[in-house]
């Protein structure tokens, strides 16, 4: 006796496309995206060695400041996420904020450690594997952006000596706060790419 068999169907389902952006969000969102394009514009064309580099009295290099802008970015999306404890600021038994300002601490926090090491380019690290991860920081950012119910909520801000007590911060605010971040340091890397090899902006 013949037995037939139908093919059970192994089609994926269509997802359903993300609803689109509101006027704000795309506009918050493509200014974000134009002044990281004015950063990454200043590291076109060099090598790792030449990222690293400390073109003037600064110590800054810019394939650090790639670096910082990325964890800033990363640091206060998750804030977006997670509320303040996404940005912990605690500190060692026995050191104070004052310990920290002058360099005598005994013992610094590793986020005081991270912090200062994302302002340069340390020993096996590659300008490309730095500007794939700020890309990858930037997909995120879009992605939680497009996701938020709405720009005006709040989180409170963790608590450190450059917060005002009590202060919160809305979803709006560390958009704005991370545009002008990534815009001052863009302004921050034109110099030293021109220090660097003499090519200027624009």
């Amino acid at each position: 006796m013949t037995s037939t068999h139908t093919p059970t169907s192994t089609s994926t389902p269509t997802p359903t496309p993300a609803p689109p952006l509101d006027a704000e969000r795309t506009d918050l969102l493509a200014a974000l995206a134009r002044a990281r394009s004015a950063l990454l514009t200043t590291v076109s064309g060099l090598s790792d060695e030449q990222a690293g580099q400390q073109p003037t009295v600064s110590a800054l290099c810019l394939g650090g400041l790639i670096k910082h802008v990325a964890s800033i970015e990363e640091g206060w999306l998750r804030f977006v996420v997670e509320g303040p404890a996404a940005m912990p600021y605690d500190l060692p038994d026995g050191v104070t904020w004052d310990d920290l300002a002058a360099g005598t601490a005994r013992v610094y926090p590793q986020w005081a450690i991270d912090h200062q090491n994302d302002f340069r380019m340390l020993p096996g690290e590659t300008l490309a594997a730095i500007v794939a991860r700020y890309e990858d920081v930037a997909a995120r950012s879009a992605e939680i952006i497009a996701s938020v119910p709405d720009l005006s909520a709040t989180h409170p801000l963790p608590e450190a000596p450059w917060h005002e007590q009590g202060a919160v911060r809305s979803v709006r605010g560390v958009l704005m706060h991370v545009i002008a971040e990534t815009a001052q340091h863009a302004g921050h890397a034109d110099i030293l790419r021109e220090a660097l090899d003499g090519r200027k902006a624009g």
